[in-house]
């Protein structure tokens, strides 16, 4: 049996979240020697992710979910390092706890940490959360970003990173009632789009412009990619419906196959999909109103259904009774009646 050690994180040992597009979520892991791996998770609660969360920077903690959640792209990353790691929830770091070297853990073991994400981008002075003037935090105060070098790669970024949809607009703001105020942070920010954070991208260095407050970008993005599961008697069973420009709809399964069922139990955060029968998927019933997505393809490894390529919003050549419905294995399967 391994020794039981706590150790002060240093240059040779560290921690990250991976599997997530969001930098304060997923599996997390341990670099020991130079090499990175998967923490076990017996004995993982939320004094371990508090930790975790406040060695990286993030907020709050705010969950501990599975890390087969966030599946590893290669058997080189499953590799466990560590396990019955035991916090206080006050240490800096993770390696200050105590924790074993890893000896016994099986591959659906991985622990997951979900932090608050701290807030150092918001979209002001619009009709909502996903959309307004672009501001971004530093040293404790928000300022604007200027218009030079913008792109709607760099919205593309901002949109992700605040939990909302795509990026649909960026403009210049045009008149005095969409100006900000104060310190303008950013400018010649050049996005890639693949950043998990605005301050990732490069930029020229913080407060370091010419520009004036009529140039400060304005971004609106789609209302947050949301879906459920309805008709079942539980929330991990039913019929699939997607929101869309506040209006909820279904899915057509031209097209849907397992790993499409994947990804939604995914991120419905309800386990394994049991890709149940096209005689099984019918009990839960047609829907009514609006058709939103068809000839929906999915890789399986998306961790939203928004990353799946798709027909236009509401453009489609079915009817209600293609509606697609998805059993997964979170909760006990809700079948209505036969």
């Amino acid at each position: 049996m391994a020794l039981l050690f706590s150790l002060i994180l240093g240059s040779s040992s560290r921690v990250r979240l991976v599997g997530s597009t969001r930098r304060c979520e997923g599996r997390v892991e341990v670099e020991k020697e130079g090499h990175w791996g998967a923490v076990c998770d017996d004995g993982w609660d939320i004094k371990d992710v508090a930790v975790v969360c406040r060695e990286l920077g993030c907020g709050e903690a705010r969950g501990t979910p599975s890390g087969i959640l966030y599946k590893p792209s290669s058997e080189e990353e499953r590799k466990f390092l560590i396990q019955d790691v035991d916090c206080n929830g006050m240490e800096d770091t993770l390696f200050q706890c105590e924790l074993e070297d890893v000896f016994n853990c099986l591959d659906n073991e991985a622990a997951g940490a979900l932090c608050e994400i701290p807030e150092s981008v918001r979209l002001a002075g619009g009709t909502g959360a996903c959309n307004g003037r672009v501001e971004v935090k530093h040293q404790g105060q928000w300022g604007t970003v200027c218009k030079t070098g913008w792109s709607l790669l760099d919205a593309k970024v901002v949109c992700r990173q605040l939990g909302c949809g795509r990026a649909i607009l960026t403009k210049r703001s045009c008149n005095k009632a969409t100006e900000g105020q104060g310190p303008i942070w950013l400018s010649h920010v050049s996005c890639s789009g693949q950043e998990v954070s605005l301050q990732d991208c490069p930029s020229e260095p913080w407060g370091m412009n010419n520009c004036t407050h009529d140039e400060d970008m304005w971004v609106e993005c789609e209302d947050p990619f949301k879906l459920r599961l309805v008709g079942g008697n539980n929330s991990c069973s039913g019929r699939l419906e997607v929101l869309h420009k506040g209006k909820w709809g279904s899915v057509c399964d031209d097209g849907w196959g397992e790993k499409e069922d994947r990804v939604v139990c995914k991120q419905l955060e309800c386990g394994q999909s049991l890709f149940p029968s096209v005689k099984v998927r019918r009990r839960f019933g047609p829907g009514n109103g609006t058709i939103w997505l068809d000839d929906v393809h999915c890789s399986g490894e998306e961790y939203s259904l928004e990353e799946c390529g798709h027909r236009l919003w509401g453009y489609h050549n079915c009817k209600h009774k293609e509606d697609v419905a998805v059993i997964c294995s979170g909760q006990e399967p809700g079948l209505p009646d036969a």
